[in-house]
């Protein structure tokens, strides 16, 4: 026999009661779960039966609480009796206090707002028998799960899925009025009220029994209770307010809140003042002086939602009334931006990256970013305007749009979305009765369709109910996820440009208000940026104030987004001209949104675009991907090459040269800024600009003088040396340019050819140098020669032949150390080759460095430590000469390398990164562990990437951390971090530089690790 045989609906008079019962979310659920109760019921299960054909409310509501619910079928299971409840019309607010008080025969307490007839809030005393709490508790679960269910089933049946093909009506399943968001989570709130209030009857009788009670307790809603917006299953965030606020205060709270947790829902007091470390009851004028001296914004934000609950309800009044001037004047305070970007991050991260497409609350597009923004824009406009002190969400954000602080359509397309990612939500609670915003996995079909059935959807001729239930979430989450710029951003240009046809318009002072609200930390002048960009009536000012919302909501998310308004503005007037620019923009959104975080984010990255908007366009994507990585950087060196040596005039060739450096320096740190280039890239391409200017300069130079002298070739072959991080092809945004000259004669070796050809190379040098160092709005063009023989007061040029002379004769330990780094970069190939020939012998000695080689280095970076770092430097954060910083790394690496080099000539490599790498692959415990290597090299990537990330944010050449605070917030978001967690970054570096230094002490100055830093 079948389930439907057994259930007695065979036969052509069930059939619509199986047509309905077809329309279940889970039909199979639904008929076990209705055997069972048909076994619980018994002989009255005949009337059930009738009432099911005769009666489509019912049927439609019982149908939908057992396919869409098991803990409520296991519930009415349980109690088979209550199945008459569901015939009946809903209870109103009076009706379920009196149900939940009744359960415990409760009476009003003298001189309270409660009543004789108990519909009202307030302070009650359950019957005698309920003294010791056991019996209560389960008659206050019973109570309130019967109540809940009654409103679950008619929830469930106003989004009952019809099934494909049926007809409602008489001869089919019936529909039901779909309660709605709103009507739901109001009867939820006072369902909770009212259970409350019969938990506090029954604390007031364990505390006191028959004794009068000596303290008054109110009891404050907080969050979605307070807001009358709660959800199925939530956790009811409650304050307690007590005079006095006595031992027995304490108790009737504590008990309040073991009843509530026991027989309903968790009851959380952690809001109150210093939280769970914080008294359980305060006297009002505690909680006033701990508000007015101690909370944090976040305590503010939390107040919005405080709502009199029960108990003494003119105490809980008053608690509102008091504190109510406070929470309005909290985004007054210096560290509301701060804090709130702050509590909008730790919220993201408490959800794991590969669940938030599946967090419906905390997700990208979810809940919280509603309810975050709208109260948000409550503490800022809130202060002034009192119709925007709503504490639900939705009337705060119907106020908001009425008062013209969002548009309407936008408003309404945010309550609609809020609306339907709250049915979903409570959809998964009453599944198991359990707290739940997580969608189901995508590969879980059974779940999802049940979902997708719960919520109402159906089958449509080319879609599936789940199809159709996803494609509508995604349209809301979007919706959701465009909620900054269209709560914060768009009213604003309305404000300025008055785009807001027939609605009413922000004045200056509120767009300030708001904007400094936003991160901006000069409102008046972003204000002023905002109105220059959209005055007038021009196609370009339109098209501006079209742009600007989306435009200002990516900057939003930048370190600096005033300075990037101002950015904006500048490079929006140095493309003046370039009818393209307005027009990528709004075609190409991801232009503008890698645009604005370089704008943001880095000044000198900005600088470099508003000189050469022109770079713009790579910042859009190919065929391949993003446009940027895809220039080689073997084609920008030619490209430097070829446009310089159309000019005779050196100045016009040098001015060329600079003005490609400028679009390849813009394109690099734009791609080092969007993550697009890894740090070893970025020092490369830098390196390869570099290389390039040197060598169009020098050709340049030696162009010119041939004209002007009438010569047909010239007098030496030059070849320029790179030292340092030039030849190590490891160059930063603020490295000069450390080289040698080498010079050979080009027509003959006597000595007068020989001192006729360095004379002249000499010249052409120095003319190179000062021109690439004339003062220009570029990055500087620094040439230094201070690592030649003799340093300053050494020859500028010498011959390969007295450069091995001088090296042989009088070389220094550490002079033979620079040469490690030593590489042809510009000028004559074959005399750059022969001279790094020339000193392979003492850069790379048959047997190594000598015992009196290794102390002499020793000797000479403790020097360097000692006497190089700056007053006032912090060693532990300084780039360069820091702790397991920079030059801690390249010491070590050179020095293993005079070591160890002419047994390992894979070693006889300038690139500190690149001998790195083969000492990890190599793992020579005698040379050095790869552990080890790795560390170093981890350390080297990091202080090179904050070193970047410092020249990044302040234009210029700097090798120390800043301390926490804006700047360091910069320096974060430069280095790939989101600027809120300047934080984490620092921990990182610090944590990574650290470890370094322990391979240092040990690697290199042979010594047991200290640990002293740890």
């Amino acid at each position: 026999m079948s389930n439907l045989e057994t259930l007695g609906f065979d036969g052509g008079k069930y059939a619509e009661v199986r047509a309905t019962l077809a329309g279940a979310a889970d039909p199979g659920l639904a008929q076990n779960t209705l055997l069972r109760l048909k076994d619980a019921l018994g002989e009255g299960y005949g009337e059930l039966r009738a009432q099911i054909r005769k009666d489509a409310t019912l049927r439609t509501r019982l149908f939908a609480l057992l396919g869409g619910s098991t803990a409520l079928g296991d519930h009415l299971v349980a109690h088979p009796e209550n199945w008459t409840l569901l015939a009946e019309d809903l209870p109103e607010p009076n009706d379920v206090m009196r149900t939940m008080l009744e359960a415990v025969d409760a009476r009003p307490e003298q001189g309270s707002t409660a009543n004789a007839e108990r519909t009202a809030a307030g302070t009650y005393r359950a019957a005698e028998k309920f003294a010791d709490g056991t019996e209560a508790r389960a008659a206050l679960r019973l109570a309130y799960r019967s109540l809940i269910m009654r409103f679950a089933a008619a929830d469930l049946a106003g989004t009952y899925a019809v099934p494909r093909g049926a007809k409602a009506g008489h001869d089919g399943p019936q529909t039901q009025p779909m309660l709605g968001y709103r009507a739901t989570t109001h009867m939820l709130t006072v369902c909770a009220d009212a259970a409350l209030t019969a938990a506090l009857a029954v604390a007031m009788r364990v505390v006191y029994d028959d004794a009068e009670a000596d303290a008054q307790l109110a009891v404050l809603a907080m969050g979605k209770c307070g807001a009358g917006e709660l959800n199925y299953i939530s956790d009811v965030d409650v304050i307690f307010v007590a005079e006095p606020a006595n031992s027995n205060a304490t108790k009737l709270a504590s008990e309040f809140i073991r009843l509530g947790s026991a027989c309903f829902f968790e009851v959380d007091a952690n809001l109150r003042p210093e939280g769970k470390s914080g008294a359980l009851v305060r006297t009002l004028d505690s909680h006033l002086a701990y508000y007015k001296r101690w909370a944090q914004t976040w305590e503010f934000q939390a107040l919005l939602k405080a709502r009199p609950m029960t108990g003494d309800m003119d105490l809980g009044h008053a608690y509102v009334d008091k504190l109510a001037p406070l929470v309005w004047e909290a985004s007054q305070r210096d560290s509301f931006v701060d804090d709130i970007q702050a509590m909008r991050r730790r919220v993201l991260e408490n959800v794991p990256k590969d669940m938030r497409h599946r967090e419906l609350k905390l997700g990208h597009g979810g809940l919280r970013d509603v309810e975050f923004a709208v109260q948000l824009l409550q503490l800022v406009h809130g202060r002034f305007d009192e119709s925007l002190r709503q504490r639900n969400t939705v009337l705060a954000l119907e106020a908001l749009m009425d008062g013209g602080y969002v548009g309407r359509e936008d408003a309404r397309q945010l309550i609609d979305a809020y609306g339907f990612l709250r049915l979903l939500e409570h959809r998964l609670q009453l599944q198991r009765f359990k707290r739940t915003h997580t969608l189901p996995a995508n590969d879980d079909d059974t779940a999802r369709r049940w979902l997708a059935r719960a919520a109402g959807f159906t089958p449509g001729k080319r879609k599936s109910a789940v199809e159709r239930m996803e494609e509508t979430l995604r349209t809301f989450r979007k919706s959701v996820s465009d909620l900054h710029e269209r709560l914060f951003y768009r009213p604003l240009l309305g404000a300025v440009v008055d785009l807001s046809v027939g609605e009413a318009t922000l004045s200056a002072d509120t767009v300030k208000a708001q904007l400094k609200a936003l991160g901006y930390r000069h409102p008046a002048r972003a204000y002023e940026h905002l109105s220059a960009l959209v005055k007038g009536s021009s196609r370009k000012s339109k098209l501006q104030a079209i742009l600007l919302p989306t435009l200002m909501n990516w900057l939003g998310d930048t370190a600096d987004p005033g300075a990037g308004l101002l950015n904006y503005r500048k490079l929006s007037e140095s493309a003046e001209d370039k009818s393209w620019f307005l027009r990528m923009l709004r075609d190409e959104g991801v232009v503008g949104q890698r645009l604005m975080h370089i704008l943001g984010t880095s000044p000198y990255a900005s600088d470099l675009i508003i000189s050469a908007p022109d770079v713009v366009p790579l910042l859009g994507d190919g065929s391949n991907g993003p446009k940027l990585p895809d220039v080689a950087p073997d084609q920008a060196y030619k490209a430097i090459l070829a446009a310089t040596k159309r000019y005779e005039d050196p100045d016009k060739a040098v001015a060329v040269a600079r003005s490609l450096r400028r679009a390849d320096l813009a394109r690099i740190a734009s791609a080092d800024l969007l993550g697009l280039m890894d740090v070893r890239r970025v020092c490369v391409e830098l390196t390869w600009v570099w290389e390039a200017v040197l060598e169009a300069a020098l050709r340049a130079e030696i162009r010119a003088d041939l004209l002007a002298s009438g010569e047909d070739a010239p007098k030496a072959r030059i070849a320029v040396i790179g030292m340092g991080r030039l030849g190590g092809a490891e160059l930063g945004y603020g490295s000069d340019a450390d080289v040698m000259i080498v010079a050979e004669p080009a027509g003959g070796t006597d000595a007068v050819a020989e001192s006729e050809a360095v004379s002249w190379a000499a010249r052409i040098v120095d003319q190179m140098r000062t021109r690439l160092s004339k003062p220009s709005g570029d990055p500087p063009l620094e040439v230094d020669l201070g690592l030649r023989p003799e340093g300053r007061s050494g020859p500028v040029v010498r011959t390969i032949a007295s450069y091995e002379r001088y090296y042989r004769q009088w070389g220094e330990v550490w002079e033979k150390q620079a040469l490690l780094r030593a590489t042809n970069v510009a000028g004559d190939k074959q005399v750059g080759v022969a001279f790094l020939q020339a000193i392979d012998p003492f850069r790379y000695p048959a047997k190594g460095a000598t015992k009196a080689d290794i102390r002499e280095i020793r000797r000479i970076k403790a020097r360097v430590d000692d006497e190089r770092l700056p007053r006032g430097a912090d060693r532990a954060t300084h780039t360069k000469l820091g702790r397991g910083a920079l030059a801690d790394v390249e010491w070590t690496v050179q020095l293993l390398t005079m070591m160890h080099a002419h047994n390992h000539p894979e070693m006889h490599n300038t690139s500190t990164l690149e001998v790195l790498d083969y000492l990890d692959e190599l793992d020579d415990p005698e040379v050095i562990r790869g552990s080890q290597a790795r560390t170093l090299r981890a350390a080297w990537l990091a202080a090179t990437s904050a070193r970047n990330a410092l020249v990044l944010v302040s234009g210029k050449r700097t090798d120390q951390l800043p301390a926490p605070g804006p700047h360091l917030a910069q320096v974060a978001g430069s280095a790939g971090y989101d600027p809120d967690a300047q934080q984490q970054f620092l921990e990182d570096y610090l944590r990574t530089t650290r470890r370094a230094h322990q391979v240092v002490e040990e690697v290199f100055w042979g010594e047991v690790p200290s640990l002293e830093f740890d």
